[in-house]
């Protein structure tokens, strides 16, 4: 039986391999980091994208918007057990827009919900948030972790 320790190196590793791939646009690194049932909760609509081809859509979106990009991920916190994992973090995309422009990204709450398959982990939901303004309805994107 594996520790939990390894087991959550393991996650840490599999996390960092999601920022590495953010970081180069590889589709093909992302998509072995998710189940193929990936149910993703993103900021951008619709309201949930169901299996690993739509949360890759997603990404092509994202990456069609960025020359270069850049993804941040703090403070992780994870909860594990031999099957099953979650954590919270803060992360944020930021980088060179196409035409010129920079963006220094906004900070989104991140949730990452993965299971075991034989000895590898991957990501089966993740859910990205931002805070709202309850009056005006408004994403509240200034804030820093």
């Amino acid at each position: 039986m594996t520790a939990p320790h390894d087991h959550e190196a393991a996650i840490r590793q599999l996390l960092a391999s999601l920022v590495d791939g953010l970081r180069a646009k590889d589709l093909g690194a992302l998509r072995a980091l998710y189940a193929t049932d990936v149910v993703s909760f993103d900021v951008e609509p619709p309201l949930q994208h169901v299996g690993v081809e739509s949360k890759l859509a997603t990404w092509t979106t994202v990456f069609a918007t960025f020359d270069t990009l850049d993804y941040e991920l703090r403070d992780l916190a994870l909860t594990v057990d031999d099957r099953v994992a979650y954590g919270h973090a803060f992360g944020r995309l930021s980088g060179a827009l196409h035409g010129g422009a920079t963006t220094p990204g906004t900070w989104v709450r991140a949730t990452f919900c993965l299971r075991r398959d034989g000895d590898r982990w991957l990501v089966a939901h993740d859910q990205v948030s931002l805070p709202v303004d309850l009056r005006t309805g408004a994403a509240a994107t200034g804030l820093e972790p």
